[in-house]
């Protein structure tokens, strides 16, 4: 499968969908509503997709550039990650985040209702003021970067 031509954004929105298909039901439902609630509260986005080998991930950013990105959805077939870009040094005093890289931290989200939470809010806002560039108000997009053509199974107990 090859990236939809960005400017169709049906075909996108249809292939991040067979994307997301590939998941158990439950993950699956998972990250459309975090999706959701995320292109909600943030309007002027760039979504961007990458179907790699270890997981589904959803970058959010200002424009097309990855290294641009705040924050990511990775989606793995028992886990979704709101994964902060870069995560160190963010305030987080309740110690929600999670990973001991060199950048990035993570929440699981194990119910996207966390994602209304006031301190996931506030990490949220943390990271969009640490951007290295603002998000625009509107005209948010979704752009499929990659696809890797071998991937790991993704629902728990599926052969590869």
């Amino acid at each position: 499968m090859t990236p939809a031509d960005p400017g169709d954004s049906a075909a996108t929105a249809a292939q991040v969908e067979i994307f997301i298909d590939r998941f158990a039901s439950e993950i699956a439902d998972r990250v459309r509503v975090a999706r959701t609630v995320l292109r909600s509260r943030l309007p002027g986005a760039t979504e961007l997709v990458y179907d790699n080998y270890n997981a589904l991930a959803i970058g959010y950013g200002p424009g097309e550039k990855t290294s641009e990105a705040v924050f990511s959805l990775a989606i793995y077939p028992r886990n979704v990650l709101l994964y902060f870009l870069p995560g160190v040094g963010l305030p987080d005093p309740e110690g929600l985040l999670q990973g001991e890289g060199k950048v990035g931290r993570y929440v699981c989200l194990k119910d996207v209702a966390l994602l209304d939470e006031p301190a996931i809010i506030a990490l949220i806002d943390a990271a969009l003021d640490r951007a290295k560039r603002p998000l625009p108000p509107e005209g948010g997009r979704t752009i499929v970067k990659s696809i890797s053509a071998r991937q790991r199974p993704r629902r728990p107990g599926e052969a590869a």
